[in-house]
């Protein structure tokens, strides 16, 4: 019998961070969200992405397609992972929305010195959240390894 593959998904801004010449994602988050594709992957996790799935901004699905996919997706996964955007993504911040009411566990990526909204620096008192700061630039992937050791994942 074969045993089911752990899978985590990743979000972040999206749509606000495409740009309107080139009609993909900046280069520099491109390259941040593929390194942590990449650290998931190589533990043997399922990593789903919106915005690989949607080519980095050149495929974006319908409205009813991306919420549906992503909804079935946090369903689905072991643990949400997120950068929740300062100012805030209104899509990520759904889909945090979703993961805590779906009692997944949650590691949120932020940044020292941005604001983020109350609820999501209040998340922690109703859901199973880790919250890792890191300066610009910096690598989570470290204290992400911590994390998903304790996870199990």
């Amino acid at each position: 019998m074969k045993t089911q593959q752990h899978s985590v998904f990743l979000g972040g801004p999206f749509k606000a961070l495409v740009s309107a010449e080139t009609g993909e994602m900046r280069e520099d988050e491109k390259a941040r969200l593929l390194s942590l594709i990449q650290f998931f992957e190589q533990r043997g996790l399922r990593v789903f992405n919106a915005h690989r799935r949607e080519a980095w901004g050149r495929e974006f699905l319908t409205p009813e397609e991306c919420t549906r996919l992503d909804f079935e997706e946090i369903s689905s996964c072991d643990a949400f992972v997120a950068f929740p955007g300062s100012p805030p993504s209104p899509g990520t911040h759904v889909e945090l929305g979703w993961a805590s009411a779906l009692r997944k566990p949650i590691v949120l990526l932020l940044e020292e010195g941005k604001e983020y909204a109350f609820l999501v620096r209040g998340l922690h008192t109703v859901s199973n959240v880790t919250s890792l700061y890191a300066k610009p630039g910096e690598d989570y992937i470290p204290r992400l390894k911590a994390v998903f050791d304790g996870l199990g994942l």
